[in-house]
């Protein structure tokens, strides 16, 4: 099993102290219960990553160590966005766990026509939830990043949002249960960006669609089986693995 890795605001240089403290720390010495001699990862969630020997372990919360060896991680390419439509309260958080532990780069937060939950007026409570799911997620995952919450889109949002990736040379799938197209005919290798969108519960408005598809959007089946909301995203990003370079060979 590989170390444990903490998050930190900056990772020093190889020779250099780190200090976990605070939440951190304490998830480090109480939870983990990691002790002087182990080795733990640190990482900023922008890339930097340092592997660490523990030093000294104080009191609950607090934890020293000595950074061995820094690496920094670009981005997997493509990168890939996920539009998610809001799920219902009990499986919101779960959707960002799974496409974060999937790889997904960036993760809107869509308020779909067809969305049970309504964040109106409470978005900010909503995108702080996502920005929690999403670190844990990534910590569990040993990521080097952690994908950017953006703020709550409306599909005239995501239209636009679309247009942009597709004029400069990605490609936008939407994720739809009655499409013909199949999802490994995608041309995703070669593509510079991906935006998955997945629809809500009930599924994507048909006037939500027929907008996504006439700015060049590609409605496709992802799989003989229909998915939760939830799931949908992770399962794409997983196929996106082994047709993109961005799984290793």
């Amino acid at each position: 099993m590989g170390a444990p890795l903490f998050w930190v605001d900056s990772v020093p240089s190889a020779g250099a102290e780190v200090l976990l403290s605070g939440p951190e720390g304490r998830h480090a010495v109480t939870v983990a219960r990691v002790r002087v001699g182990e080795t733990i990862r640190v990482g900023d969630g922008r890339g930097s990553v340092g592997d660490c020997e523990v030093v000294d372990v104080a009191g609950k919360d607090k934890l020293r160590a000595v950074v061995r060896t820094f690496t920094y991680a670009d981005r997997p390419r493509p990168t890939v966005t996920v539009v998610q439509a809001l799920p219902k309260a009990e499986r919101s958080e779960l959707a960002v766990d799974l496409a974060t532990q999937a790889g997904a780069d960036r993760i809107v937060p869509w308020q779909a026509a067809r969305c049970v939950s309504r964040w109106t007026g409470k978005s900010d409570k909503g995108i702080r939830k996502w920005e929690q799911a999403a670190e844990a997620a990534a910590k569990q995952a040993r990521r080097a990043w952690v994908p950017e919450i953006t703020d709550l889109a409306g599909t005239t949002d995501v239209r636009s949002r679309c247009a942009a990736v597709m004029a400069a040379g990605g490609v936008v799938a939407v994720l739809h249960e009655e499409a013909t197209t199949g999802f490994a005919s995608l041309p995703l290798a070669s593509a510079k960006e991906i935006v998955l969108v997945v629809g809500p519960e009930g599924g994507i408005d048909e006037t939500e669609l027929a907008d996504l598809t006439a700015l060049g959007a590609i409605a496709v089946l992802l799989g003989p089986e229909v998915l939760r909301t939830a799931t949908a995203a992770a399962v794409a990003l997983g196929a996106i693995g082994v047709m993109t370079p961005r799984w290793p060979r």
